[in-house]
């Protein structure tokens, strides 16, 4: 997974070809640290879709802007624009049928 920060969030995510999942962590977050390979191994499967990670306490001006208040939070963007979200520590297979039900 691409990560991203502040800087390139624009260039990666809003200007981006195909959807894209931001998937908002802390390096603090044990729940963080379960999803993650769930989102890694995702990432291989949806190959139409571009995954991407952003750390929150390193990128706070991207996190307020889309008001990231809990984490684990992942970010759906489509065509530029946020279309939704998933909070929250789920299994694989949910994951997988909440980001295909955003596309």
């Amino acid at each position: 997974m691409l990560k991203i920060t502040d800087e390139t969030f624009e260039k990666e995510v809003l200007k981006s070809e195909k959807a894209v999942i931001v998937d908002c962590w802390a390096e603090w977050c044990a729940p963080c640290r379960i999803v993650g390979p769930r989102l890694e191994e995702l990432s291989k499967e949806l190959t139409e879709v571009k995954f991407c990670k952003l750390d929150v306490d390193s990128n706070r001006v991207t996190s307020a802007t889309y008001g990231i208040r809990a984490i684990p939070t992942m970010l759906v963007f489509k065509d530029g624009k946020l279309i939704g979200n998933i909070v929250g520590a789920l299994p694989k297979d949910m994951l997988k049928e909440k980001i295909n039900g955003f596309l």
